[in-house]
Order: structure tokens, then sequence, then C-alpha cells
């Protein structure tokens, strides 16, 4: 690992978490985890592959990520439904179970690239429709001391297991683990444990209504690589990713009812 891809996994992940947490104290839970729903680790994650790796190494990581995505949405909506009834540290181990069982499940089916997006895209919609919906508005939570650096430090510890894990994985399971709910974690034991189900619940809903746009940010990646310098092809795609969340938002917006 070079130094400077090391000194930008140290940076860039602590950055971003501290930011989206800083999102959700501002503007709420669902804005905030729609936020977070942003290709801003598995982005970061799958440039990190690709500075490493090399851009085909990136390209054939799709595939696997495709399946990774339906098992982070498998994580959400457990997780959002396992809080109205028990504490966080077992809904956490709950999640992570349907979590591994759903992309063991699905990397053995072995999908075409083009299905796989449909799937998920088809899955998130579905699971949008059966979401839990937070009974009130989340109440006002103490805060842990040093909270935000304790979110930073967990999540760069899990992009750098990650990322050095990824040549002896090799691309398919290297791209079923670059959408690893790393934030998605830390934004749901956090409200859970300091603000209650309900918080929980709204961010979660919040991710998964955000997985829409990030699902085709990093679908594109497969088709953009191969004729765009990477920084072109990862901007290109992020706008197509903000469009579809801002639209999404819109949709999506009144199941909140007045929740946030």
């Amino acid at each position: 690992m070079s130094i400077p891809v090391l000194l930008l996994k140290l940076t860039l992940m602590p950055s971003v978490v501290a930011l989206i947490t800083l999102a959700i104290r501002r503007w709420g839970h669902q804005i905030g985890g729609l936020i977070g729903s942003m290709p801003w680790v598995a982005g970061a994650i799958l440039l990190f592959f690709i500075l490493e790796q090399g851009t085909q190494f990136g390209i054939n990581a799709v595939q696997g990520i495709m399946t990774g995505i339906v098992a982070l949405l498998a994580f959400c909506f457990s997780y959002a439904w396992f809080s109205k009834r028990y504490l966080w540290a077992l809904t956490l181990t709950l999640s992570y179970g349907i979590y591994t069982a759903t992309a063991l499940s699905l990397n053995y089916l072995a999908l075409p690239l083009v299905a796989s997006y449909a799937v998920t895209m088809v899955s998130i919609l579905v699971a949008l429709y059966f979401f839990p919906v937070p009974a009130a508005a989340p109440k006002a939570g103490k805060r842990l001391k040093y909270d935000i650096l304790i979110r930073m430090a967990v999540a760069t510890l899990f992009t750098l297991g990650i990322t050095g894990l990824a040549e002896l994985l090799g691309p398919t399971w290297s791209g079923v683990l670059t959408p690893f709910p790393i934030l998605t974690s830390i934004l749901a034991i956090f409200s859970h444990l300091l603000q209650g189900s309900d918080a929980t619940v709204a961010t979660m809903r919040g991710i998964v209504i955000g997985l829409l746009g990030f699902t085709t940010f990093l679908f594109l990646q497969a088709f953009l690589l191969r004729e765009f310098p990477v920084g072109l092809s990862f901007f290109l795609a992020f706008l197509v990713n903000a469009i579809i969340n801002v639209a999404a938002a819109r949709i999506y917006a009144p199941a909140r009812r007045g929740v946030d």
C-alpha cells in the first residue's frame, strides 16, 4: 500500500463520518440517512481497489457489489424492525446474520450484472413498501463523550480491513464486501443507543431510500470506467446518484408523517 493511498484512507473515512453525523444533528435522521447512503464509503473503497489493484479489478468487483447492496438492504430492513423489540447489541447481531445469509445466497446464484441491478432496484422498492415508519418524532438523546471520534475510528478500521483483504479475496468477494454496512452500522448503533427505535427507523429508512441512487452509481461504474478516467467516471455517476436521491426523497417524503 502506497503512503498517499494510506493517508487518503486515514483522512477520507473519518471526515465523511464526522460530516454525516453533523448532518443528522442539523437536518434530522431520515435526511441524514439519505445523505449517508451516498457512495461516500463504498465509492471510496471502490476507488481504493482501483488505485491498489487496477481499473479492471474495480470493474470486475461491480458484480459482487450488486450482491452486497441487497445484503446491505437486508441489514437495514432487519435492523429497523428488530430495533423496535431488542437492544442494540442483539439487533446488530441478528442483522449481521441476515446480511451474511443474504450475501451468501445471492452470490451463489451468480446473476448477470444487469439482472443483479434489476433485482436490487426491485428489492429496494419492495422493502420501502413494507418498511416500518417511526411511531413518533425521535426523542432528543444524550451524546456520548467523544462520540464523533469513536465513529471516525470505527469507520477507518473497517475500511482498512476490507481494502487490506482485497488481493486475497479477489474482485468478487471484495465487491460483495464493498457495501458492507460500515457507516450504516455506526449510524444504527448510535441512533438506537442514544435516541431509541424511532430514530433508528428514520435513519435506516433514509438510507434505504438513498440506495436507489447508490445502486445506480455503482452499477454505472462497470460501464463508465471502461470509457473514462476514474475521476470523471465517479463524477458523472455521482451526479446521477444525486438526482435520483433528490427525486426519491420527494416521492417518499409523505411516508415520514412529519417525523424527523
